[in-house]
């Protein structure tokens, strides 16, 4: 049978954003800027490189602002235009490329991550599919993305993102458990959400990337609610173990928890020093402030 490609990705972007206040008290956490670009616009692009046609939003009623940065504002380009500022235009026009459908699907509760990707098994279907947070902004040379998709078409199996992470911080995780002689790919034993450090399998930690088979789907509309009462993805990985393998990948690349005030700033910075207009100014600037 023909591997299925993947083409649709889910974006859970619904939560509150509470870490944020009084930042996303009117604005959507998902919006906050890295430089000159909102944060859901890193990962979209991120899936979009990696062959992704079909984005999926699962928002709530205060994401309206995520809608609207992702459609024609034919004010705005007009506006553009007729000011002769073609590089600006063209930008705007590319927030979405061509040929990219966006597509957006209503969280009526917060019930958790695992909630919030099976609301949207109806536009998924029986494909594989990407689950990319925002919170967490990967640079990498090659795409996390991408080097999941490699991963996938190696092993036609579902492939999470993990990194590793300090013992002490188990209790923010999914934690996987994997072989002795795992060297950051391979099949994973077992999954588990949060423990405690003393319970923790491993020292590698679930970031915001899956790619999962439509199986996914099955445990998750059976699941009854885990830890803190809530719908979690990682409960349904556990229980698809159970009938097929699944991958875990220590990608390449530094993650950013932008979901933190601490990882966000990191972030900002280290993109900043990056930008190609102004990268070389803002590091003469930090080199002055620090020394």
């Amino acid at each position: 049978m023909q591997e299925k490609q993947v083409t649709k990705a889910i974006f859970p972007v619904a939560g509150l954003g509470t870490r944020f206040l009084p930042a996303t008290k009117a604005s959507p956490k998902e919006m906050l800027p890295i430089v000159d670009k909102p944060l859901i616009q890193y990962v979209v692009e991120e899936a979009v490189k990696a062959g992704i046609t079909e984005l999926v939003f699962v928002t709530s009623s205060s994401k309206r602002a995520i809608e609207d940065h992702f459609d024609t504002n034919y004010e705005l380009e007009q506006r553009l235009q007729q000011q002769g500022k073609t590089e600006l235009l063209e930008m705007v026009q590319n927030i979405v490329p061509k040929g990219v459908d966006c597509i957006y699907v209503r969280q009526p509760q917060a019930l958790g991550l695992g909630h919030a990707v099976l609301c949207a098994r109806q536009v998924i279907g029986e494909h594989p599919f990407a689950v990319l947070l925002a919170d967490d902004l990967i640079d990498a040379s090659v795409s996390c993305l991408e080097q999941m998709m490699t991963c996938y078409h190696e092993t036609h199996a579902s492939v999470i993102a993990v990194q590793e992470i300090a013992k002490a911080d188990s209790e923010k995780y999914g934690v996987i458990d994997v072989a002795k002689n795992w060297s950051g790919q391979g099949p994973i034993n077992a999954i588990v959400e949060k423990p405690k450090p003393t319970e923790a399998p491993s020292q590698y930690g679930v970031v915001g990337r899956y790619l999962l088979t439509p199986e996914i789907f099955h445990h998750l509309a059976k699941l009854p609610p885990g830890r803190g009462g809530e719908i979690q993805l990682t409960d349904a990985i556990a229980r698809l173990l159970n009938e097929q393998k699944v991958m875990a990948l220590a990608f390449d690349g530094t993650r950013y928890d932008c979901g933190s005030k601490l990882g966000y700033m990191q972030a900002m910075i280290t993109l900043g020093l990056k930008h190609p207009e102004l990268g070389a100014d803002f590091k003469h600037y930090l080199q002055n402030l620090i020394f």
